[in-house]
């Protein structure tokens, strides 16, 4: 079996990271590398990484609901209008990760997502504006080179002016994060069921917001 392949029970061929937890590999197969162009699902996306930073996915993952109910379902202009009280309150609840830098990054983040959309239209057009060409893609997406990837010069400049634009907890390794799991690129290694899927997807994405 190709490294970097996870095989199930029933011989299903993932990416190995999701191993054999049931929730992961329901997240692994329905969303990671699919295009999400929803800016309020954007946002919870780029949150939730800035949370992640220092922990594992699946810790995340596995509080996601927790999160959404704490945050008004990262509906950005309620987010935006969170005050100390709800702050306080935040750092009080232990189904989340009570981080006060993450939790008030979260709200600051809200403020200046409103901001870009005033100016850019969408956040998540501007998020897919940082799309790298086909041509600077590894032409095979082993395991080997996935795990060498970490950052690229797209996501390192999408960082860049998101911090520009006052964001906080967006490093590019985090941006990088959040465009795999947007699917800004599709980072699922050859071999993967679902690979072939994510590429259909995001062509038809593409399609369609052409014909807009």
């Amino acid at each position: 079996m190709k490294s970097g392949i996870h095989l199930d029970a029933d011989a299903v061929a993932r990416c190995q990271w999701c191993g054999d937890d049931s929730l992961y590999q329901r997240y692994h197969d329905t969303e990671w590398g699919r295009p999400v162009d929803d800016d309020t699902r954007v946002f919870e996306k780029l949150c939730l990484e800035g949370f992640q930073a220092g922990l594992s996915w699946i810790t995340i993952l596995r509080k996601r609901e927790n999160f959404r109910a704490a945050f008004d379902g990262f509906d950005i202009e309620r987010v935006a209008a969170f005050n100390g009280r709800r702050v306080n309150a935040l750092l009080k609840n232990a189904d989340i990760v009570r981080h006060r830098g993450k939790i008030e990054s979260t709200i600051n983040n809200a403020r200046r997502a409103i901001e870009l959309i005033e100016s850019q239209g969408s956040l998540a057009a501007y998020i897919w504006r940082a799309e790298p060409t086909a041509a600077s893609r590894p032409r095979q997406l082993t395991w080997t080179v996935l795990k060498a990837i970490g950052k690229t010069d797209e996501s390192t400049a999408l960082s860049k002016d998101l911090k520009r634009r006052g964001w906080t907890f967006v490093g590019p390794t985090t941006v990088y994060a959040a465009m795999q799991s947007l699917g800004v690129v599709n980072d699922h290694v050859e071999g993967c069921h679902v690979r072939a899927d994510c590429d259909r997807a995001r062509n038809l994405a593409k399609s369609e917001s052409a014909r807009r």
